[in-house]
């Protein structure tokens, strides 16, 4: 079973064409800005939006005691859920939410063969997302080979951030790989994501060797990496690798700041500013200087 909060259709972004978005849950990062923090846990997680909230009581009665009333709201605590299932679906106002589900290859790949069609008319495909679509089990080695069987083509956003042999069994596989590059400075890495930068730049040098195909992709972020010196020597790594030719930047936006308030999570970056594509283009300019084909992304 391979571990899915979202299965989004017809996406015009993160590869060519149309395209069917696998958003994978369970990453190894836990970046402060993250778009997607109901992805990080490998677990389902829980979302509550009190506004859609009209105190029916179902989810208080199926909880086991972990949400209960309190005042005009819910105290629910989230660290002594454990069956998600008892709460999937149980709210009639949506206010409560599970996200995340374990899904069966065959499951998944019922819902992307609906859009065969729109790939073979647009040269579209399959995109993997998450969370860290390597961080998942075996299984998703059975999935690319299933899409593989249907001539599917297959792009898959990854942080880099797992241990080289989760990557190196996918080679051959995924037809494109869409890596981040966040950061090129240890310290900084560690304390902005929890990871180790180094780890990541040696399997973009792994990538790069096997002469499989892939975008660097870096996110644009305040406080973080939004500085010359520091996008300059991400660019400087990406154009020191022999393979490398086309690098994303991704403007940060705050959206995602009501996706914390539903899952109880603090949000370091709610409160952080937009960063506007005008902003971007001297990045764009020192990358095209070095070689690479540069573009902002939405």
């Amino acid at each position: 079973m391979l571990t899915v909060f979202n299965i989004q259709r017809f996406c015009l972004h993160d590869g060519l064409g149309v395209r069917t978005n696998i958003f994978f849950k369970g990453c190894p990062l836990r970046c402060l800005w993250c778009n997607n923090p109901e992805s990080i846990d490998p677990f389902p997680s829980i979302m509550f939006d009190s506004r859609l909230c009209h105190k029916f009581g179902d989810c208080i009665k199926n909880s086991g005691g972990s949400i209960r009333p309190e005042g005009d709201g819910l105290v629910i605590d989230r660290e002594n859920i454990t069956c998600f299932d008892a709460l999937r679906d149980i709210c009639p106002s949506r206010a409560l939410t599970i996200t995340g589900e374990n899904m069966s290859i065959n499951s998944i790949m019922s819902e992307i063969e609906k859009d065969i069609p729109f790939y073979e008319m647009s040269g579209g495909g399959v995109t993997l997302s998450g969370g860290e679509p390597f961080a998942q089990d075996g299984e998703l080695i059975e999935l690319l080979a299933e899409l593989k069987k249907k001539d599917i083509h297959i792009s898959a956003e990854t942080s880099l951030h797992v241990p080289w042999e989760n990557i190196e069994k996918c080679l051959g596989l995924v037809d494109v790989f869409l890596a981040d590059l966040k950061h090129t400075d240890p310290e900084k890495f560690s304390f902005f994501t929890g990871g180790n930068a180094g780890l990541v730049m040696e399997n973009f040098r792994k990538l790069d060797a096997s002469g499989a195909q892939f975008v660097i992709r870096v996110p644009v972020v305040p406080d973080f990496n939004f500085s010359e010196p520091e996008i300059r020597s991400i660019i400087d790594f990406a154009s020191d690798l022999n393979n490398s030719s086309e690098i994303h930047f991704i403007p940060f936006h705050s959206l995602a700041k009501e996706k914390y308030l539903f899952l109880g999570k603090d949000y370091v970056f709610g409160n952080a500013r937009n960063v506007e594509k005008s902003e971007i283009a001297p990045c764009v300019e020192y990358a095209e200087h070095k070689g690479l084909t540069a573009k902002i992304m939405n």
